[in-house]
């Protein structure tokens, strides 16, 4: 059986030095917001060019304080892809936000910027652009609508550590950069974990305060905050991971790289670009037969995933706010995408397995 994922093989690199760090985190005594914490900071926030990284507890909340940070009045409009995860459109209705759904481009599955400015009112406020899949948006444009209309821009960019448009990196181009480092990511911890990237000193400050209860020194806050800590324990493993994160994402273009090679024109393939840097957190292919194809593959004995099965607005939670609206690009690429294994652990002989077995198709 060739999995899907599998955790437990795709951590075992780090294991030793994982046992490691628990001993000494669990020495340590001080078990929040301590040194793991601050060094995984700094070093994401070098490695992804950011002047400042906020850890926080997972990635939603990381979307949720970038547009928390801003004050919009309640029913404010933010722009927001239509085939994004759930995530991304309950970060906007936490803050009694209003969520405007955009078609993607159904070639590179992130947002149309074509359609962007066609859906800016008088009461939006931001864009929440999503690197789906691994590949960046196309930037240029969608920061020229920004500047044009005065948007603050938040990026997410759960599904795409490292990705770049034009040798410039996700999570730099807006005022925050989301981060998500569930276990399944390109950059996964060992639970739930994510980080906020900005380069603005006042937005630093605002959500350092935030995620812990309004407060910097004990005792004394700020602010209206919450409780969004990034664990220390998953701080450290994420630093361990993050030495080996570009070695994580080029296996993963290696293994695209095959797909990409060898399998037959039946099947349509994720766009390259010499303008992006792709990191295939997910390698996803369409096919108009795409049940048919996912059970085919799995009596062979290969896993696969559907990222997603239901685009936003037919999402029975969603009925309230998006009822009777229709995204029939969302609804085509939900029908018809499917994922395939491409993970650190998988190896090139798998992959070429999978290959041949759905060239027989």
């Amino acid at each position: 059986m060739i999995a899907y994922e599998n955790l437990l093989e795709l951590n075992r690199p780090f294991t030793e030095r994982f046992k490691q760090q628990f001993e000494e985190f669990l020495n340590s005594g001080w078990y929040i917001l301590g040194e793991s914490v601050k060094c995984f900071e700094q070093q994401f926030a070098d490695w992804n060019n950011s002047a400042y990284c906020i850890g926080v507890a997972n990635g939603l909340d990381a979307l949720t304080m970038a547009l928390k940070a801003y004050h919009f009045d309640p029913g404010s409009e933010v722009i927001v892809p239509s085939n994004t995860y759930i995530a991304t459109i309950l970060a906007i209705l936490n803050n009694n936000l209003t969520p405007v759904l955009v078609e993607p481009d159904i070639r590179t599955y992130n947002i149309d910027p074509l359609r962007i400015e066609e859906a800016i009112t008088s009461r939006t406020k931001a864009i929440m652009v999503v690197h789906l899949y691994g590949k960046c948006c196309a930037m240029d444009e969608i920061m020229r609508i920004k500047e044009k209309h005065n948007l603050v821009l938040v990026e997410d960019c759960a599904q795409a550590h490292g990705a770049t448009f034009k040798g410039q990196k996700v999570g730099t181009f807006g005022e925050f950069g989301a981060f998500s480092f569930y276990p399944t990511k390109n950059l996964g911890a060992l639970g739930d974990a994510g980080a906020l990237t900005t380069n603005t000193p006042e937005l630093e400050i605002i959500v350092r305060q935030m995620r812990n209860y309004g407060s910097e020194k004990k005792y004394y806050n700020e602010r209206i905050g919450i409780n969004s800590r990034l664990d220390e324990l998953q701080a450290a493993f994420l630093s361990t991971k993050l030495e080996a994160l570009d070695a994580i994402n080029n296996h993963k273009r290696e293994l695209a790289g095959l797909y990409l090679q060898h399998l037959k024109s039946d099947f349509i393939l994720p766009v390259v670009d010499d303008d992006y840097h792709d990191v295939y957190h997910i390698f996803n292919i369409r096919h108009p037969r795409r049940d048919e194809l996912k059970a085919y593959l799995l009596e062979q004995g290969i896993g696969t995933e559907i990222h997603y099965p239901v685009p936003p607005h037919q999402q029975k939670a969603l009925q309230f706010v998006l009822q009777g609206q229709r995204f029939p690009i969302a609804e085509e690429i939900h029908r018809t995408t499917l994922s395939l294994p491409c993970s650190y652990w998988h190896t090139s002989a798998q992959i070429k397995q999978v290959i041949e077995t759905l060239n027989r198709f």
